[in-house]
């Protein structure tokens, strides 16, 4: 965390555009989290409409204050909203290797799995965080049994270098580090 106050810009790959959330995207946030394929590895449960709209509320501040946070991940030609990704820093309190780092975050939903859009997105990400130096170290947090997310996390470079429990579940902690300057 820098404390930099900063606006999200958007990122155009060749599937995706990743934009700030609106608040227009509530009702669609609300159906994507509703799909037990993305609640289910995450937190088991699904998301009330009252958390999805403070969560919502929670990304822009992101921006704000952070200079970094969480996009819309929606299809270049359609506007439909595939998933969200991003880098976000939400305090889970699971030690001083992980917090205090800026933590990748990604879901897509079922209808945009299995295409590598969140590759492709995640990708995307970590580029404009490294080009903008935000943070030498990245981290994730994602349930062991999640094989899918595990693979993309070594993918874009994450390794694995503990476990924890958060929210009464297992879960392995995942480190990118970017080599020093010369």
């Amino acid at each position: 965390m820098d404390g930099r106050a900063g606006a999200a810009r958007i990122i155009e790959t060749e599937h995706l555009r990743l934009r700030p959330h609106a608040i227009s995207d509530y009702e669609a946030v609300v159906a994507l989290w509703g799909e037990p394929e993305v609640h289910r590895p995450i937190t088991g449960i699904a998301p009330g409409r009252e958390e999805m709209w403070h969560k919502l509320l929670r990304f822009a501040g992101h921006w704000a204050l952070l200079g970094y946070g969480m996009y819309v991940a929606e299809d270049r030609t359609t506007g439909t909203l595939m998933g969200e990704v991003g880098l976000a820093d939400f305090h889970r309190g699971l030690g001083p290797g992980f917090d205090g780092f800026p933590e990748a975050a990604w879901v897509m939903g079922p209808w945009a799995t299995g295409r590598g859009l969140a590759a492709e997105a995640m990708t995307a990400v970590l580029a404009a965080a490294d080009a903008a130096g935000i943070g030498r170290r990245v981290v994730c947090v994602i349930d062991p049994a999640n094989v899918p997310s595990v693979g993309l996390a070594g993918r874009l470079g994450f390794l694995p270098f503990g476990d924890a429990v958060y929210r009464e579940r297992a879960v392995r902690l995942f480190a990118r580090t970017l080599p020093q300057p010369a």
